[in-house]
């Protein structure tokens, strides 16, 4: 009923082609990404992404009808949204160039009331005035950008949010903003560039964490409204990052994210009276995910940690907060995370999610103590075909320990498979965290063994793990993936004669890189919107455009001068296995003519490449049609060294390299 309706008002859903794979299992979209509950209970609301767009949907708690929407532009996408009334909801946009970018926040926040009426662009930059006949122009116009910094929960007409100038890593402040006109004023600046704030509970802003255009972070403090910044953390010289993730109820005491020397971050609870520190929790492995907030406050009360399983941990395990949390667990069979409550607590929004299961949310009266399923991310999922997903821990050549997961075919035995190695993108502070993956599960439903390790460099493991990674591009990191692969075959799960290597944005810069430097190792390789000429990182993309982000490839990539060496273009000659690569001529993050490049390298080198480029995708593909295609021809190629399962394809027109 809440699927019909949503889809009556943002489009239906394509189907894909048919196949021995059936494709619209897991290139459909999700149906919910993010969904919240009202401050009142009457309401929830949720994101709905659509092909290349991400739409915001309201629907009534009680009939489950929907009641009001926002659609953006396209290519726009509702990525952060709050409830600031019991009747009125504030959207953060964002822009997308291709679906694997992270989304590019524009800093315009448009507002919305429940029944989708009064919709106002609040700030940002496409914000207009009343014009020249009028002295009455409440809202600012200016080049800035804003996102909600706190809800004020006592206040039902305004909220305060963090203005950004647009000006290279700027430096920042809290404005106080009307939800219904867009009016703001000011409330107090930074003393840092690119600063962000964090306030208690009785909305006074206590905390800015930023850094300037060379990284270093900072952390700075102060008591109360009108005093002045204390810096509490520098990063050059205590080696670490310290961020504020809120304060006691009484607002005494003050709760950090810590980053350790060795291991994982650390949640510290600080005394600004008496500087006392007190670690609160810490998980032997990862880092904290998400912090946990008392139902009907903001008050942080524990963590999910995403190890090799998700678990919730709690200031005090005794608490009725960790109680409440265990009995959910208990009933729905899995790990969980409240997303999000009524003002009162009474109500909680509760998600529910496995590896293989993309997640079901249930609506809990914590007093009647009763369990509502609302909807589910992926209705169609089949949780009992589902592929496993499997924790697995391996040591690196060097004796790093090192953590991922591997996906097997539903029904397997776990033995001697044809295996796809697909190491991840990004590649710092991202990581594998053994939830449901559509191209896992898609790639398990053909036959294949998916491994993936979190290599030196990938986030969640702590900072020295991070830092292992820094200008260590096609060296120790790639040693890594080698080590895991290995670590496969040894172990019985891989069949060594049919492995291939195949990932997305860095994870294709691995894919090449592994057959370029273990000859032998994999039979076939495919890259996905890659990086592969190094240098060029420092003269097209979207990374290099700022100071802050030149400093970031230099300390995180390396010398321009030197980074040929580990660029699989110009080791080309040394791939001997086939070769897949496909690219969109908008990528912003990885510029097509990086695919260009690498296809162009392996001609010459006389390797067999076969390619697919489409002119109007970016960083990944979002039209269905385009989607369908890719994992047809992704299917066919790792079936001829491989055995695997297939997908019909059905060719697009529109295809072609960007002029």
């Amino acid at each position: 009923m809440i699927l019909a309706a949503v889809l009556a008002v943002f489009g239906g859903v394509a189907t894909a082609s048919a196949g021995e794979v059936d494709l619209t299992q897991y290139l459909r979209r999700e149906t919910f990404t993010d969904i919240k509950i009202s401050p009142s209970g009457e309401y929830v609301a949720a994101t709905v992404p659509m092909e290349d767009f991400t739409a915001i949907a309201v629907l009534r708690l009680k009939d489950k009808q929907m009641v009001g929407s926002f659609r953006p532009p396209r290519r726009n996408h509702a990525h952060a949204f709050d409830w600031v009334s019991n009747e009125r909801l504030l959207i953060g946009l964002a822009q997308k160039w291709g679906s694997l970018d992270q989304p590019q926040l524009t800093g315009e926040l448009y507002a919305i009331d429940a029944n989708g009426g009064r919709g106002e662009l609040l700030v940002g930059y496409r914000v207009e005035g009343n014009g020249p006949g009028t002295r009455i122009q409440p809202k600012k116009v200016e080049a800035v950008a804003a996102f909600l910094a706190d809800d004020l929960p006592g206040d039902e007409r305004e909220v305060l949010v963090t203005v950004w100038p647009f000006s290279e890593d700027p430096y920042t402040r809290v404005e106080r903003m009307d939800v219904t006109s867009g009016r703001r004023w000011r409330v107090v600046g930074s003393p840092v560039r690119r600063g962000e704030f964090t306030t208690d509970a009785q909305g006074e802003v206590r905390f800015v964490h930023g850094a300037g255009s060379d990284n270093i972070n900072k952390l700075y403090y102060r008591e109360r409204k009108g005093e002045s910044w204390k810096l509490v953390n520098d990063e050059q010289v205590s080696k670490r990052i310290e961020t504020a993730v809120g304060f006691a109820a009484d607002g005494n005491l003050a709760y950090l994210q810590v980053q350790q020397a060795q291991g994982p971050d650390a949640i510290v609870s600080w005394n600004p009276q008496t500087s006392e520190r007190r670690t609160v929790l810490r998980d032997e492995v990862v880092d904290p995910y998400r912090i946990i907030h008392r139902p009907g406050s903001r008050e942080p009360v524990g963590a999910l940690y995403l190890g090799d399983t998700p678990r919730t941990r709690f200031f005090d395990e005794g608490s009725a907060d960790a109680r409440l949390y265990r009995s959910l667990e208990a009933a729905l069979g899995g790990p969980v995370y409240i997303t999000s409550s009524t003002r009162d607590g009474r109500l909680v929004l509760v998600e529910a999610w496995s590896g293989v299961n993309p997640g079901d949310f249930y609506v809990y009266d914590t007093v009647a103590r009763k369990a509502e399923h609302l909807i589910s991310r992926s209705e169609w999922i089949s949780v009992d075909r589902s592929a496993s997903v499997r924790p697995i821990t391996l040591k690196a050549r060097d004796g790093l320990q090192l953590h991922g997961f591997l996906t097997l075919p539903a029904a397997s035995d776990g033995r001697n498979l044809p295996m796809v190695v697909m190491p991840h993108g990004g590649p710092f502070d991202v990581f594998d965290s053994g939830q449901y993956s559509r191209e896992t599960q898609l790639l398990a439903a053909a036959g294949y063994a998916v491994l993936q390790v979190n290599f030196r460099g990938s986030g969640n493991y702590g900072r020295a793990h991070a830092q292992a990674g820094a200008q260590q591009w096609g060296v120790a990191m790639q040693d890594d993936v080698t080590d895991a692969t290995r670590w496969a075959i040894s172990e019985g799960i891989a069949d060594e004669r049919r492995m291939c290597i195949y990932g997305a944005s860095y994870g294709a810069y691995s894919a090449m890189m592994g057959a370029a430097r273990e000859p032998g190792l994999y039979q076939c390789a495919a890259g996905y919107v890659g990086v592969y000429d190094l240098p060029m990182m420092y003269t097209r993309g979207d990374v290099q455009d700022r100071d802050s982000g030149l400093s970031y490839l230099r300390e995180w990539l390396g010398d321009p001068a030197t980074l040929g060496a580990v660029s699989p273009v110009n080791l080309a000659a040394r791939i001997k296995v086939p070769v897949f690569l496909a690219a969109g001529g908008e990528d912003r993050r990885a510029p097509i003519q990086h695919t260009e490049r690498m296809e162009a390298a392996l001609k010459r080198a006389g390797t067999p490449v076969e390619s697919l480029y489409y002119k109007t995708e970016g960083h990944g593909f979002y039209t269905e049609a385009h989607r369908s295609e890719y994992y047809g021809r992704l299917l066919a190629f790792l079936a001829r060294s491989l055995g695997g399962r297939t997908a019909a394809i059905e060719p697009v027109a529109g295809k072609g390299k960007a002029p």
